[in-house]
């Protein structure tokens, strides 16, 4: 085979691993979230039936609502246990076989939602959102990790990337899936709640026929041959010898360590700043709003004059916005940078909060306003895709070493998910509490990460893990290496005065 058709054959071998990884994925998560949408009113009828069936008891509106906060955020504390076994199960069974192994909690959720109508039980929906939030907490830590770890440097901020991209997608597909028209009807809600099996059973199906992650296979489990192979496939018939030289490079320095423990990043002073960074940005990627302005979307539809039966079609456009920028960052992040794409999205999120802001306040008096405040929702999609959804989940492959990656992919996907929970929990009470203003928090949080991506965060396209540790020690000694500065000149000054009392 000629080198060019080598190279070509192995960039196909990257995409479509990429691809079936991405489809039991992170997919998962933007599916997931979207799909709930369109039940709601079955769930909730389905809930109080159920209890007066039972007990013989008619629920408040607010008793059902409760119960339905439930089966939904209940989809969080699922995912903060995902993350949280993440690490660990990447370290003892590698990335591919724990994306492969994750899909028992996929299918055993799936299970439970198609059989919960029949059974007439409310409860088996709540333990099968769980154990989806399970699934979908394991694939969006490992995922980023398996890609990151198998992609050329030139090509590691795409291809990691492309998570996010897959996420949006979700987002949109289960959009699509759940309008009446499909599975969004009455009678077929509990087959939406199951269909997430379906992307599992094609992972299931084909991941198993590619390689596992090159650094895993020489790093952990010291296999050079199987490494050797793997880039094989990847790359094409030659093995760049500058790619492999870097990866017996970090074998090398991490020779004799065991894989770190999330508590012990927390007291090691040389990834003290890789793992604030690393926090701030997971949890800025949620209190920033943007998953909480889906839910919003529906009420500014309705302000602005869209009919009931339209408002369903228009919310697929946000899902589609963020997918269109998921792309467009997938693009240019490898020209533009990390930095610049993460500093540019949280700038402009700013902006369009504003804007927002400005128009709720005046809808009532512009007729005009009402699509001003549309437009913005999806312009404030459009820069969270464009920088901080994608470029957040590919931080941890890059600043930290084979050792202390699971553990710091634990750490930012605990974070995440926690503070999903959280603005899922007091975003209702930000929209009573401050009416209008209910987005100012919100721009207030963008405007802040921008400032700490421009302070803290060096650029770390096309680098080197050792390159990058590098420009975070300046942060993480600081203080030591001002002292020694100090001590050094003070000598000198000692040094001065000395020769001149000799003189």
């Amino acid at each position: 085979m000629s080198s060019a058709g080598a190279q070509k054959s192995s960039s196909l071998t990257l995409v479509l691993m990429v691809a079936s990884a991405a489809c039991g994925g992170t997919l998962q998560y933007g599916y997931n979230l979207a799909i709930m949408n369109a039940p709601t009113t079955f769930i909730q009828t389905f809930v109080n039936e159920t209890f007066l069936e039972r007990w013989d008891i008619q629920l408040e509106d607010y008793q059902v609502t409760l119960v339905w906060t439930i089966i939904v955020s209940i989809f969080s504390f699922g995912g903060f246990a995902g993350s949280i076994i993440a690490g660990p199960m990447t370290i003892r069974f590698g990335r591919k076989k724990c994306l492969l192994l994750n899909n028992i909690f996929l299918m055993t959720g799936a299970l439970l939602a198609v059989t919960s109508r029949a059974a007439k039980s409310f409860e088996m929906i709540i333990i099968s959102r769980v154990l989806v939030g399970i699934n979908a907490g394991i694939s969006m830590n490992v995922q980023p990790m398996y890609f990151g770890e198998s992609a050329p440097k030139h090509l590691r901020g795409a291809i990691s990337l492309s998570s996010a991209v897959f996420t949006a997608f979700g987002v949109v597909l289960g959009q699509v899936v759940g309008l009446r028209e499909i599975l969004g009807s009455e009678s077929c809600w509990q087959y939406l709640l199951a269909s997430n099996a379906i992307p599992g059973l094609v992972q299931l199906l084909t991941l198993p026929w590619f390689p596992e992650s090159p650094r895993y296979l020489l790093i952990d489990r010291g296999d050079k041959e199987a490494c050797i192979n793997a880039l094989r496939r990847l790359r094409g018939c030659e093995v760049q010898s500058s790619e492999l030289d870097e990866i017996l490079q970090e074998q090398a320095e991490t020779k004799g360590m065991r894989a770190r423990r999330p508590w012990e990043l927390f007291a090691d002073r040389s990834v003290r700043w890789q793992l604030i960074s690393v926090m701030v940005l997971s949890s800025t990627m949620q209190l920033c709003g943007n998953d909480s302005i889906y839910f919003y979307a529906s009420y500014i539809f309705k302000e602005a004059g869209v009919s009931d039966d339209k408002i369903q079609y228009i919310t697929i456009g946000t899902g589609t916005c963020e997918f269109t920028a998921c792309i467009l960052c997938n693009l240019l992040v490898e020209r533009k940078g990390r930095r610049f794409m993460l500093m540019g999205g949280y700038i402009l999120m700013t902006v369009w909060a504003v804007v927002f802001t400005i128009a709720l306040l005046f809808e009532h008096n512009i007729s005009w306003m009402p699509y001003i405040s549309m437009a913005c929702i999806f312009t404030y999609i459009l820069s969270f895709g464009l920088g901080p959804a994608g470029v957040t989940g590919i931080l941890p492959t890059e600043i930290f070493n084979q050792t202390a990656r699971p553990a710091a992919y634990t750490i930012a996907g605990s974070m995440m998910w926690l503070n999903l929970f959280i603005i899922g929990m007091i975003f209702p009470f930000l929209v009573s509490e401050l009416s209008e203003y209910c987005f100012v928090p919100f721009g207030t949080v963008s405007l802040l990460s921008a400032w700490f991506v421009g302070l803290i965060l060096p650029e770390t396209k096309g680098k080197s893990l050792s390159a990058i540790t590098s420009e975070f020690n300046k942060l993480n000694f600081k203080s030591q290496d001002e002292k020694c500065t100090s001590q050094a000149k003070t000598q000198y000054q000692l040094g001065e005065v000395s020769h001149s009392t000799a003189l």
